[in-house]
């Protein structure tokens, strides 16, 4: 039984440091070649135009001059983000966060999702060869730039056309106090013939070394909401296979451990995505619309919403379309969700969420008391049984089967439960790992100051402090707990505080503290129950 608890301490050590790592998820088999795409539906294609009588020959669409010169910028300025667009292409050649910094304190820089120079490399560029739609295509633009607060909203509209005689309009739709952004992309034949073919929306991603990066680059890379379930890809990956999907698409992501980028499918607007990297520091999305069909005379559309900002799980959620599934909260979802809802509910009233992680320390181990109780009042039992059971073991060292039946007469004679010391606390496991991944997956706690030196609850203490006296606390609470272990175990038992203080050494302050503070909290439990448990 001690060897089974010891190996169940170690293999919980190992799931709680590298557990996301062990269980990476499966990766769909791209299929050879190009799969056929489906056409736009009635509900996807907004008709621009009306078709013309039975008979009658369509009105024809005026074709806009060809841009000349050089390409411009339009910068889209708003209260969370500045936004720089550029006519080449009407991509986003740079996107710049204004309510977070990358570093706590007074010089942090606002953090930058996009910053391109290379055309090629501009986000949201859109591409059809059937279409004769090249994707750095000088595109002419209505409007200047934008300054929008508050529910003001305001709109881009490049047009460009095709040596087909195809007008291509993007239109981007901007409000002053939302991350959320509009894009339409419509197909206008101005030509003879009809036209068939899938647009394509090509996002790039800037792959950052990972292990310069730091910690907001824990979790980096792209995920997708496909066939009911999001699917997430390794970036080292993608430079050997690029990966497809094509089935009920519903968003497609590139993110770190608090920031993404991602396009949202509406009415059916995404048949494909394909990932791959086209270089070392690159990563490409290749977003594939339905194939639009569009008789001469006529126009069709396809829309897109377009999230660049934090994963805050309330604005997530807002978005719709399960954006929120993103936050990878692993196998204790269910858990974590709730557990942040109720942190951010907290830091309302306390306004800090250090005051809010010890808050919810203390109410779990309220509402774990009797469980907990009930563990440690088994252990005393055990070791109360300790001395007839070493009885027993010499008695009968050459008969195991007489011992263990010995054994057992032994439990249900003083009515006590070998397992009682250990299920009430698995209980508490999977609430301990949902708690982790909340903590360590929520920017609520980025930046965010607790006291004295602790200055980012994301970040590790800087000084060592709180793991050395967490280190200390769970040695008093190791040598408090009740154990029937020969002296053997209990040595390598003891071994458990160093390795659990090297390992929070670097884990983010917040998680540090819900461990101190748990462990405080088990430490005062653990004087009241041996003092009413009666020896």
């Amino acid at each position: 039984m001690e060897k089974r608890t010891i190996i169940a301490i170690l293999l919980s050590i190992g799931v709680l440091y590298a557990y996301s790592f062990i269980f990476p998820p499966a990766k769909p088999v791209p299929p050879a070649g190009n799969a056929k795409q489906g056409a736009v539906s009635s509900a996807t294609v907004a008709a621009a135009s009306q078709a013309a009588p039975a008979g009658a020959a369509a009105a024809p669409i005026a074709v806009p001059a060809q841009p000349a010169g050089a390409a411009r910028d339009i910068t889209v300025d708003t209260d969370l983000y500045s936004a720089v667009f550029s006519t080449q292409g009407a991509g986003l050649k740079k996107f710049v966060l204004k309510k977070y910094k990358d570093v706590a304190g007074s010089k942090g820089q606002d953090i930058v999702l996009v910053n391109e120079t290379a055309a090629s490399r501009f986000n949201l560029l859109s591409d059809s060869r059937e279409l004769g739609l090249n994707p750095t295509a000088l595109y002419n633009v209505s409007g200047s730039d934008l300054k929008l607060t508050g529910a003001n909203k305001g709109t881009l509209e490049f047009t460009t056309t095709t040596p087909q005689g195809v007008v291509f309009k993007k239109t981007y739709t901007f409000s002053g106090d939302a991350y959320r952004i509009g894009l339409t992309e419509q197909v206008q034949n101005a030509g003879s013939a009809q036209v068939a073919a899938p647009v394509h929306l090509l996002q790039t991603s800037r792959v950052i070394d990972q292990k310069a990066g730091g910690g907001r680059y824990e979790v980096y890379g792209p995920s997708t909401l496909t066939d009911n379930a999001v699917k997430s890809e390794k970036l080292d990956s993608l430079l050997k296979t690029p990966v497809q999907f094509d089935k009920n698409i519903v968003w497609s992501a590139f993110a770190d451990k608090y920031f993404m980028e991602s396009v949202i499918a509406e009415k059916g607007s995404i048949a494909q995505v394909r990932l791959s990297r086209p270089s070392a520091d690159a990563n490409l999305r290749d977003i594939v619309s339905p194939t639009v069909t569009v008789a001469p005379g006529q126009s069709a559309a396809v829309s897109y919403a377009l999230y660049y900002g934090p994963k805050d799980l309330d604005i997530l959620k807002a978005q719709g379309s399960r954006l929120e599934e993103v936050i990878d909260y692993g196998w204790f979802a269910a858990i974590a969700k709730p557990l942040v809802v109720f942190l951010k509910f907290l830091y309302k009233y306390t306004g800090n969420y250090g005051i809010a992680i010890i808050i919810i320390t203390c109410i779990l181990k309220l509402v774990f008391f009797p469980l907990t109780h009930k563990s440690y009042k088994s252990m005393k039992d055990m070791q109360k049984l300790q001395p007839k059971m070493n009885e027993l073991k010499e008695k009968y060292k050459n008969d195991r089967d007489a011992m263990n039946r010995a054994v057992m007469e032994l439990y249900k004679t003083h009515k006590v439960n070998p397992l009682g010391g250990c299920l009430p606390m698995l209980v508490q496991i999977p609430v301990f790992f949902g708690l982790y991944r909340a903590l360590m997956y929520s920017i609520e706690l980025r930046h965010a100051p607790f006291y004295l030196w602790i200055t980012d609850l994301s970040a590790k203490d800087p000084y060592y402090v709180t793991p050395l006296i967490m280190g200390a606390t769970m040695f008093i609470q190791q040598k408090m707990t009740p154990t029937n272990m020969d002296p053997v175990q209990a040595k390598m038992m003891l071994m458990l505080p160093i390795v659990f203080t090297f390992m929070f050494l670097n884990f983010p302050s917040g998680l540090v503290i819900y461990w101190l503070v748990n462990n405080v909290l088990t430490i005062a439990q653990q004087m009241y129950i041996n003092k009413s448990v009666a020896d």
